[in-house]
């Protein structure tokens, strides 16, 4: 076994049906007073009922979260939660709302109490990620992380099956990047395979019948290992190549990583054996990319960038940005494979080394 560093990161985590009832314990637990509420603009009512349940320490509820947490949406939530009196934020929903409260954490040290909704995986990571005229810039602080957070399967019923299933793999990605990072260590990739383990089962289930309670808290489940994996290591190509896909282009973030995905993995799979392996293992399948890019196809998930919104003239830029920043990743980034991957994802193509 080689060296290696395992950090754990201080966090309370609430799992199970029914847990949401504790939202205000929990807020009083941070030692807050006056919670404000985050959520996109249809969630308005789910977060309306966390209000509730905070009484006389709910501040207000924001509801103008969006995807890719432009800069604009992240000062206009500063302001509110200044101006209303806020020392604590709760985050209900996905990566978009969750996101949104890291950047008021990373602004104002406020406590962020987190209720995913989807299967993002957010809520586990120091990770946060801000888009200001067309770039998506991320970056770590401890600051971000969220200090509480509370599973609870019944929020997730409700969780559309075509969005249930992108969510998913989007988790999935966590995972299966983590079992090649360049940091990676034992625990967490224990963590991965678990992770892709209760995700695999999961999606087929929500797929045949969306109101399985068993395969929503395995689906749940599975984004708790699957996201606290994404904010123990480092991510490499198919993060970084999503980040650039959708905060340049503006794709919808699940999506993008749904369709990315199995083409990342097949670009790094001669040089991760040993992770395709375990990806594979966790799957109940013999080959790694083509087991995910199936998953998605049966499943009704999109599995061409075109599908989403790419533009084919936009494939020469993309590649261009991605080659921009060099980072850690089994195999060296190389501009003609890098576009050739692109294309592939783009006409939704099986992938291929």
């Amino acid at each position: 076994m080689k060296p290696f560093v395992y950090e754990s990161r201080a966090q309370r985590v609430l799992f199970g049906a029914g847990t949401l009832a504790q939202v205000a314990a929990e807020v009083e637990a941070l030692g807050a007073r006056k919670a404000l509420v985050l959520c996109t603009p249809p969630q308005r009512a789910q977060a309306e009922q966390v209000a509730d349940l905070l009484g006389e320490r709910a501040a207000g509820v924001f509801d103008g979260a969006v995807m890719h947490v432009p800069m604009a949406a992240a000062r206009e939530a500063r302001a509110v939660a200044q101006r209303l009196g806020a020392d604590c934020a709760v985050a209900v929903g996905g990566g978009s709302t969750i996101g949104l409260g890291k950047a008021i954490a990373l602004d104002s040290g406020l406590p962020i109490l987190a209720v995913p909704t989807t299967y993002a995986g957010s809520e586990m990571t120091p990770i946060y990620g801000l888009t200001d005229e067309g770039v998506k810039r991320t970056g770590r602080d401890p600051r971000v992380l969220p200090r509480t957070v509370i599973y609870d399967p019944q929020l997730s019923l409700g969780l559309p099956v075509g969005l249930s299933m992108v969510s998913g793999i989007n988790a999935m990605a966590h995972a299966a990047e983590g079992l090649y990072a360049d940091d990676a260590n034992p625990v967490t990739q224990l963590m991965a395979e678990e992770g892709l383990a209760a995700l695999g089962r999961a999606l087929p289930a929500i797929h045949a019948d969306s109101g399985d309670q068993q395969a929503r808290a395995d689906a749940l489940y599975g984004a708790w290992l699957c996201g606290a994996v994404l904010g123990s290591v480092a991510m490499a190509l198919h993060h970084k190549l999503c980040h650039t896909l959708g905060g340049s282009f503006n794709l919808p973030h699940a999506e993008t990583h749904t369709i990315v995905l199995p083409h990342a993995l097949a670009y790094n799979a001669p040089a991760a054996p040993v992770a395709m392996a375990r990806i594979a293992r966790a799957l109940g399948a013999e080959n790694a990319p083509r087991a995910l890019h199936e998953l998605a196809r049966r499943h009704g998930a999109p599995v061409a960038l075109k599908e989403i919104g790419l533009r084919e003239e936009d494939l020469d830029r993309a590649c261009a940005l991605a080659m921009q920043n060099q980072y850690p990743n089994p195999r060296p980034l190389e501009a003609a494979a890098l576009r050739r991957l692109l294309q592939n994802a783009y006409e939704g193509m099986p992938p291929s080394a």
